[in-house]
């Protein structure tokens, strides 16, 4: 697979662009997080501009008469691109470009930049390239001067120049080539997943909205060293390992890529075998930066994107994080969570009660086992002490005497 690499020069100063639907107020909470997406790709934000309407022009995404307002405004901030809070189509992207002799960019662009810096995996490579070339592929005509030039920093990463040599031809080969690669990788992944489901330990997956602290979770829970930052997306690979609650029980924990709104459906559709990760665990860790003012907001995106990927019907257990910082609401509810849990995961605040939760929710799936074992089956009783909870265990003459909570899956008889 050819590599992606990043195009590197002076750091791109932009404006914030959206169209507000008759909701200001969200509009400008999702320039707050467009922001954030903007400085963790590297650029600077020098500007803001809302354009309040009752439906995106299909134009120039805010009208025309806006388009010379912001035009104005580039040159006053003296800014070298504007990042469009939505994903725009080709013709906006082209319109945009002709009237404002700018470097225009989407939301999509920004956050498939992030990705490709972001990934360091053979999988997480695949699946980004292939999320750039499907976007490329349907914005060919509207991408301009932002594909012509040899750096500007975001909205660049990746394939970036070679891109102007590919037609559509060129790149529909390119992407099925990485599809077949990325069909092999999630054959490799399905068998793993398969021998972990087949041992019997519980699968706990940690999911939840970008930067809520779910790496630092699973960290500090398993004494691992996962990349953990305090910025959008710093980990896209998932990793799994291996807890042992406080009652003895064993599980894997298994962290997942962070949810966003607006995430592109490129990226999704990309990294589906990814995030199904959540599809095939027994319960859903989801864990919520309770400081973030838009706490409810993530919480809604959170749950909309898992029922998009078809996780339905998993006991749900929600860990309100970083409830050490200021501002952070008394009352903390998830309607949709079975049980609920105030943490830090930095601190390790109420990690405790968290964990003996979770071992009551698994013990309560499981089923009662007494059984008297001859010496010769020994070999089960590992497998009981691997997957379940041995409550009593007295070795007698004529074999060795179980009580036990074991999985309903196994075969321990």
């Amino acid at each position: 697979m050819a590599e992606l690499y990043e195009l590197k020069e002076a750091k791109e100063q932009v404006i914030l662009v959206a169209a507000s639907l008759n909701d200001e107020v969200s509009a400008q909470d999702s320039l707050d997080e467009l922001e954030e997406l903007v400085k963790t790709a590297g650029a600077l934000t020098v500007g803001r501009f809302v354009q309040n309407r009752q439906m995106l022009d299909a134009a120039t995404y805010i009208g025309s008469g806006k388009v010379l307002e912001l035009k104005e405004m580039i040159l006053e901030m003296g800014a070298t691109g504007i990042v469009c809070d939505d994903e725009l189509t080709p013709s906006q992207m082209n319109n945009l470009e002709r009237e404002l002799n700018t470097k225009i960019m989407d939301r999509t662009m920004v956050i498939l930049d992030i990705f490709a810096a972001r990934a360091s995996t053979r999988e997480g490579k695949i699946q980004v390239e292939l999320a750039q070339l499907r976007y490329r592929s349907t914005h060919l005509i509207g991408l301009g001067s932002v594909m012509s030039r040899q750096g500007g920093g975001i909205g660049t990463r990746g394939p970036g120049e070679k891109q102007l040599e590919m037609d559509r031809r060129v790149i529909r080969e390119r992407i099925s080539k990485l599809k077949a690669e990325l069909e092999q990788v999630k054959i490799n992944r399905s068998t793993q997943r398969k021998r972990r489901l087949g041992n019997g330990i519980p699968v706990v997956c940690i999911v939840g909205y970008t930067n809520a602290g779910k790496s630092t979770l699973l960290n500090t829970l398993t004494d691992s060293e996962v990349l953990s930052e305090d910025k959008l997306f710093a980990t896209l690979d998932p990793t799994t390992r291996s807890l042992e609650l406080p009652d003895g029980q064993q599980v894997l924990l298994t962290d997942t890529v962070g949810f966003i709104r607006k995430l592109p459906h490129h990226l999704i559709q990309a990294f589906r075998s990814t995030l199904e990760e959540a599809k095939y665990s027994d319960y859903i860790l989801h864990v919520v930066d309770a400081s973030n003012p838009q706490m409810d907001i993530q919480m809604h995106t959170v749950y909309e994107t898992l029922r998009e990927l078809g996780v339905e019907g998993r006991p749900i257990i929600t860990a309100f994080n970083k409830v050490d910082k200021e501002a952070v609401p008394e009352v903390l509810k998830d309607f949709k969570a079975d049980e609920t849990y105030r943490i830090s995961a930095r601190t390790g605040y109420g990690l405790e009660p968290l964990l003996e939760g979770i071992s009551r929710r698994i013990r309560e799936s499981r089923i009662y086992l007494e059984h008297l074992y001859p010496y010769n089956e020994a070999a089960k009783i590992a497998m009981i002490r691997n997957n379940g909870q041995i409550i009593e265990e007295e070795y007698r003459e004529d074999g060795i005497f179980i009580r036990a909570f074991v999985d309903q899956r196994g075969n321990y008889v």
